[in-house]
Formats: structure tokens, C-alpha cells, sequence
């Protein structure tokens, strides 16, 4: 059963929450190749205060539109979607890099931008008819979230939203997201 919608904070509130989240993250130059710099969200997940305010945020975010099934990504989007999962009430449903999942998987390959790799998931983990939101930590280049997206519409899920921790407008990431709604509370 869901938890009762959250007071919904001001303008004021919410920025300053923002503020503080951003800050948290850590910036690791060349990681993990030369030229990335890397956005860190452990600092911020490693503070109880910190991860609660975002978690909160994020489920803010995809209320009040109905959702069955979280879809989070690997790996740091397992952190914030089976927390988030928690608190609205869904289920929970992992999105892997290739040959970690120990039953049948539907896969997709796609591009990042450092590279590329391949993203799967159980066969039996959604039906036609879910309502799902995807989570993951970052939205950069919009590969990784499209993919996903492929995934969940592969398997006759709908996805309702997505949601990003943090979005790094300058790469066109949602772009890539097909018009699909997407929120992210931190925006570089």
C-alpha cells in the first residue's frame, strides 16, 4: 500500500532542498575514461538526511499518476527505484548489464557515451497493461534511458514517466526519450 502523499513544499523549499542535493554530488574528472567527468550520487545516498530529501523529491515528482511497476537501472538506479518503489507502492523490476539476470531475458543493445553495451531484463518481469515508471541516477546522453524504454514497450508495458536524480541538459539526453514525460530535480 502507497504512503499517503507527502505536504507538498514550496517554491522556496524545494529549491533549497535542490541546492543542498546538488551540492552532495561529487565530481570525479576522467572516470570512467579520459574527458567524463563523472557525477557522483554516493556522497549524497551516504547521507540519511540527504537520500531521504531525494528520494522525497523524486516521488513528488511522479505523483499522482497511477504506477505499477518501478523500473530502475543499473546500478545506481536500483539505490533510488527500490526506495522509491517502497514509498509509492509498486513493485520493483532490475534492469542489467548483459548476463547478470539467472533467468530468460529479453536484450537491446545501444550506445552511451563512452561506448556502448547491452541492457536486459527477465522476460517475465512485466506484462501488457503495467504502468511504469523508470528511475536511474543520471540522464546524460539519453542512451541507456531509451534503451530502457525499448525494453518496458517490448514487453507491452506502458511507460508512464521517467525520473533522473540528475540531468545534464547540455547532451540532449530527453531528446532521446521520444516526448515521453520525464522529470529530474537536478538540472547541470
Amino acid at each position: 500500500m502507497p504512503l499517503p502523499p507527502a505536504d507538498s513544499p514550496t517554491d522556496a523549499e524545494r529549491e533549497a532542498v535542490v541546492a543542498r542535493l546538488a551540492a552532495a554530488l561529487r565530481v570525479v574528472p576522467d572516470f570512467p575514461r579520459p574527458g567524463i567527468l563523472f557525477r557522483d550520487i554516493t556522497t549524497l545516498v551516504g547521507d540519511p538526511v540527504l537520500f531521504h530529501e531525494a528520494v522525497d523529491e523524486l516521488a513528488n515528482a511522479c505523483r499522482p499518476g497511477p504506477v505499477d511497476t518501478i523500473v530502475g537501472i543499473e546500478a545506481r538506479g536500483f539505490l533510488l527505484g527500490g526506495a522509491l518503489a517502497y514509498v509509492l507502492g509498486a513493485g520493483f523490476v532490475p534492469v542489467r548489464k548483459q548476463g547478470r539476470l539467472p533467468a530468460a531475458v529479453e536484450s537491446v543493445a545501444y550506445s552511451l557515451e563512452y561506448g556502448e553495451a547491452i541492457l536486459e531484463m527477465h522476460t517475465d518481469a512485466l506484462s501488457a497493461g503495467h504502468r511504469v515508471l523508470i528511475v536511474d541516477d543520471l540522464l546524460a546522453t539519453g542512451g541507456t534511458a531509451s534503451a530502457t524504454v525499448d525494453l518496458v514497450e517490448r514487453m507491452g508495458a506502458t511507460v508512464s514517466r521517467l525520473v533522473f536524480l540528475v540531468e545534464l541538459s547540455g547532451l540532449g539526453g530527453a531528446d532521446r526519450l521520444g516526448g515521453r514525460p520525464h522529470t529530474s530535480i537536478i538540472t547541470l
